[in-house]
């Protein structure tokens, strides 16, 4: 990715950086996660270092996704279903996206897990109608394998992640209502699951800043159709 534009890889973690930030505003309320040791720094240092450790969250999803792409068995997936991205679908994800986000806010206790799919949810008709690149572009024809790859790049990084924060100083720990039983590390079996839509809302966000900022070049910088 850095050999094919260094510009572009520079924005990749500008981005990141902006967009995990976003989770941090949710998780506010939901109260899921926290890092212990934070009481070690001051506030403009830990904006600081935690802005360049969440920098790194997209390149290593879509650089990870991109490393996937190239495996062989991905070009033996055939269509599946097909999801055209008409205005009555796109109403109903934006509708049911908002919808999520509100439960979150009002019921955080029952309905924290939707904090991985509202943004996703939300933001995926944004960037239809505003003619930015989406994963539209492949259910519409039933391609899902963009989708497995995003998926598989980000459980791959996700363990990485979790594994490496295990025995480490400071560390985030959970906080995961009914669900905190069977740990991989820190983090409950299920929460893994959250990394799929996860990877959806990193692929969502990056699309919409790019095409805020007007920046077309960059629009299929990220690249996850099967090589």
């Amino acid at each position: 990715m850095l050999t094919r534009s260094r510009s572009g890889y520079v924005t990749l973690f500008l981005i990141s950086a902006l967009g995990w930030w976003l989770f941090e505003l949710l998780n506010f309320r939901t109260q899921n996660w926290y890092y212990d040791g934070r009481q070690f720094f001051s506030d403009f240092l830990y904006f600081v270092l935690a802005s360049l450790s969440f920098s790194a969250v997209m390149p290593a999803v879509f650089g990870t996704a991109e490393l996937v792409s190239t495996f062989g068995w991905l070009k033996g997936i055939g269509r599946g279903p097909r999801i055209v991205p008409t205005r009555a679908t796109l109403l109903g994800f934006f509708a049911v996206g908002w919808l999520m986000l509100v439960l979150l806010l009002l019921w955080p206790i029952y309905f924290f897990p939707v904090l991985w799919f509202s943004v996703y949810f939300i933001l995926e008709p944004v960037n239809v109608w505003l003619g930015n690149r989406s994963l539209a572009r492949y259910t519409a024809v039933g391609d899902w394998r963009p989708v497995l790859i995003l998926w598989a790049g980000c459980l791959i990084c996700g363990f990485f992640w979790e594994m490496w924060n295990f025995y480490s100083y400071p560390k985030w720990v959970y906080q995961v209502p009914f669900a905190d039983f069977l740990h991989i590390f820190e983090l409950p079996l299920l929460g893994y699951g959250a990394y799929l839509p996860f990877s959806l809302e990193l692929f969502a966000l990056y699309h919409l800043v790019i095409g805020l900022l007007r920046q077309e070049a960059l629009q299929d910088f990220v690249q996850i159709s099967p090589h």
